[in-house]
């Protein structure tokens, strides 16, 4: 693993500003940046500028479109931009349609892109059926071509931005709310999906093993995304959207260090912490150890 440079994203799809736009801020004030640069040669990039939201649900059932549009033109130019330096981007706060600029810069440079994805929620609601119409209920859909109908055409001349088997997603526990919403879920339609109570129950080599033969058949490089609400509640209480069960600490490193650690992996985003709901900032001192100890554990491993 080269150089590292840490590129933080103040964004949320939600109506209002604050919440995990925040997470950022509150993870640099944890020493984010200290730590890491005690394990990985850090890069510091500093914060995109993106808009506030407006709160407004676009023809498209997409709420705050044009403030998604920036996030995804600043996320695609800041990525092309740390790979042109020759380092691995890592892309920290907002929400999950943090990995469509990504994915976008990927296809980019290589022709194709590749997404392994460890969330705990399926993300591939139509925006019209999202209860909020927040993007981050939406952008796997928006991201393999799912959703086109109303798009502006700022978004509908980038997406869609990935093949559907070229998608691993480990971990989503959102079944009865996507059987509910009347949403056809993903378990069907990726080049692998594994639930949280599958994922659980599989040995990690033999998850991983499986999920990189996947994105490296699908594409040259891989985008590796994290989405802290795949973990239980008990390790990770500052989400807004809380679920039972999900993967402890010690599971969700025996993911992540082999997926960083692979030749492959093209940089990651790592979302949704709400420092709202950390009062003590405990929450965040974990965030930063797990991540620095993922990337040091990362630098010192070879996946074969």
């Amino acid at each position: 693993m080269g150089p590292l440079e840490l590129i933080g994203v103040p964004y949320t799809s939600m109506a209002h500003p604050g919440g995990i736009a925040n997470g950022i801020k509150a993870l640099r004030e944890a020493d984010l940046a200290l730590r890491l640069r005690a394990v990985a040669d850090l890069h510091e990039k500093g914060d995109l500028d993106l808009p506030q939201p407006s709160g407004v649900r676009a023809r498209s059932g997409l709420l705050n479109e044009p403030e998604l549009v920036r996030l995804v033109a600043g996320t695609r130019a800041a990525v092309a931009s740390a790979h042109s330096a020759g380092r691995m981007p890592l892309l920290v706060g907002g929400d999950c349609p943090v990995l469509l600029g990504p994915l976008a810069a990927l296809r980019d440079q290589h022709g194709a892109a590749a997404l392994l994805m460890i969330d705990g929620h399926e993300d591939a609601w139509p925006p019209p059926l999202s209860p909020t119409g927040e993007a981050s209920d939406s952008e796997i859909a928006l991201a393999i071509g799912m959703v086109t109908d109303g798009l502006s055409p700022s978004l509908a001349d980038v997406l869609p931005v990935l093949e559907a088997e070229a998608l691993c997603l480990l971990g989503p526990r959102d079944a009865a709310d996507i059987v509910k919403g009347g949403v056809t879920s993903l378990a069907e339609q990726i080049g692998l999906f594994l639930d949280d109570e599958t994922l659980r129950r599989l040995e990690t080599d033999t998850v991983l093993s499986e999920a990189l033969e996947v994105v490296h058949r699908a594409a040259s490089r891989f985008w590796l995304h994290l989405d802290l609400d795949a973990l239980r509640s008990e390790d990770f209480p500052a989400a807004d959207y809380l679920q039972p069960a999900g993967l402890s600490w010690q599971q969700w490193l025996s993911l992540v260090v082999p997926a960083l650690a692979d030749e492959r992996c093209a940089g990651a985003s790592v979302v949704i912490y709400n420092p709202d709901l950390d009062p003590d900032h405990r929450v965040a001192a974990d965030v930063v150890a797990r991540l620095s100890e993922a990337f040091d554990r990362a630098s010192r491993t070879t996946f074969q």
